[in-house]
């Protein structure tokens, strides 16, 4: 089965998505999506020995298409964009497996041949044997070692991150860390600043040690510190405080060793509030900091309404 024709067929298809806007709704991922098709259409291999797989994955850019059409969600592009990469990838390592084994097979077609035009060389050709034989077994031996030696990098790589977790749990439980789609955050409330100030007080200080630990021990993440005040006051005295606080624990955190190039700050004064102000205790807890710790090395989202 044959493949080749769809290539007008995509380009079609992503001809009439583009008219459907002026700007249409792309991302990274869907372009590269794309140009991997475009790579995989062209290379013969695939539409020989992978017509089925080739065809998923048309059907998954397809997909991905039409939501980039429709003005989808980025995230629902991403993740269809992300589905057609990995059919792609899959058809392109099938036709490179199936394209592997009819070259083998044309190898052994060919040294067949050679044997028996060779028959009259019975003696040679059993010492070629031979040879062949104990260099497989060598080779065989080899590829055992290197493969006992990968399994246990493997296990020992997997026990230090399993270690390494564990640890970073341990201490975000320490910190009553809550896990967000954003990151986990750490909260710096009210009373760990003095009162009407930016200055931290000494348990303050201490949690943002144990807060620095993590970042020492995790230095592919970063922190985005976010200020946040009650609704009593003016909002610029609401803005300026909570530009001050998030000021002073991001200097906290340099101070004890936390790179700056790893620590953003952003002011919200009396914006997203988490209770209403209508209490002296629900305006204490609108007074804070909170410390957003990304996920591994993924940036930290902008905070929206709602989150």
């Amino acid at each position: 089965m044959k493949v080749r024709f769809l290539k007008p067929a995509i380009f079609a298809s992503a001809i009439m998505l583009a008219a459907c806007s002026t700007v249409p709704t792309t991302t990274p991922t869907l372009d590269q999506a794309r140009a991997d098709f475009v790579a995989a259409n062209n290379n013969p291999q695939v539409s020989s020995y992978a017509p089925l797989e080739f065809k998923q994955a048309s059907d998954a850019l397809n997909a991905a298409n039409a939501a980039a059409a429709k003005k989808d969600s980025l995230e629902d592009i991403d993740r269809l964009a992300y589905v057609a990469k990995q059919k792609i990838a899959t058809a392109q390592e099938v036709a490179r497996a199936k394209a592997a084994e009819a070259n083998i097979a044309d190898a052994s077609r060919q040294r067949n041949e050679v044997r028996l035009e060779a028959r009259t060389a019975e003696a040679d050709r059993a010492k070629r044997e031979a040879a062949e034989a104990q260099a497989a077994a060598a080779a065989a031996q080899q590829q055992a070692a290197t493969a006992q030696q990968q399994a246990a990098t493997a296990q020992d790589q997997a026990r230090m991150m399993a270690e390494r977790t564990a640890k970073l749990e341990a201490m975000l439980g320490e910190l009553q860390a809550k896990k967000t789609e954003r990151g986990m955050i750490v909260t710096i409330g009210d009373v760990l600043f003095a009162t009407g100030q930016a200055n931290l007080t000494p348990n303050g200080m201490s949690t943002l040690r144990k807060l620095a630990d993590v970042m020492a021990q995790n230095p592919e993440r970063t922190v985005l510190v976010e200020g946040f005040t009650d609704s009593t006051g003016s909002s610029s005295y609401n803005q300026d405080l909570a530009q001050r606080r998030a000021n002073a624990v991001a200097t906290a955190l340099g101070s004890m060793g936390v790179p700056r190039e790893r620590i953003a700050m952003r002011a919200y004064g009396e914006a997203f509030p988490v209770a209403p102000n209508d209490t002296a205790t629900n305006r204490q807890l609108n007074r804070r900091v909170e410390v957003v710790l990304s996920n591994d090395a993924n940036p930290i989202p902008p905070r929206t309404a709602g989150r």
